[in-house]
């Protein structure tokens, strides 16, 4: 993704859920710069991230913690780790729509097919290097906040529609 299309992404929210501090100023970078209409928040733990989401204690006022289009998820976290995390998400009837792609440097087969088997839309790992991570960044919000079609949080399906659910 180059920075001149760019301005083909919708606005959008983004949680990251990150707790290395020089991955975070990396995500910031990345889309931080002009034609880039999208608003990233982060926190540092698996706990953080739960009451982000539930908007529990701190994070209660929805105007500072808004319902974020896409989540950035690393596995390794203190306290909660990403499993968990991705696993409580994509249980709640309200959070479940959420896309969550992990953003790790786990390459175990392991991880992978237990993050797809929990319901993550998304599995990559994080380049070593500064600019690969910032393309891959640009990429990841391209795809899921410009080319594909997110359901909308501000309504209900409407009378008739199909829910749509997640199932184990």
């Amino acid at each position: 993704m180059r920075k001149d299309s760019a301005t083909k992404w919708t606005k959008g929210t983004i949680l990251a859920i990150e707790d290395d501090p020089g991955d975070r100023e990396i995500m910031r970078r990345a889309l931080r710069g002009e034609g880039y209409r999208v608003d990233l928040f982060t926190v540092a733990d698996g706990n953080q991230a739960l009451d982000y989401l539930f908007r529990r204690g701190c994070y209660a006022d929805p105007s500072s913690s808004p319902r974020p289009d896409l989540i950035l998820l690393d596995l390794n976290l203190p306290g909660i780790d990403g499993k968990k995390v991705l696993e409580v998400v994509k249980d709640d009837e309200d959070l479940c729509t959420i896309p969550i792609v992990i953003v790790t440097t786990s390459i175990r087969d392991r991880d992978v097919f237990e993050c797809y088997r929990l319901g993550c839309n998304s599995y990559t790992v994080k380049p070593l290097e500064a600019h690969a991570f910032i393309e891959a960044v640009h990429d990841l919000c391209s795809y899921w906040l410009g080319a594909v079609t997110l359901p909308r949080h501000d309504r209900s399906p409407e009378p008739g529609g199909t829910r749509i659910q997640h199932t184990q």
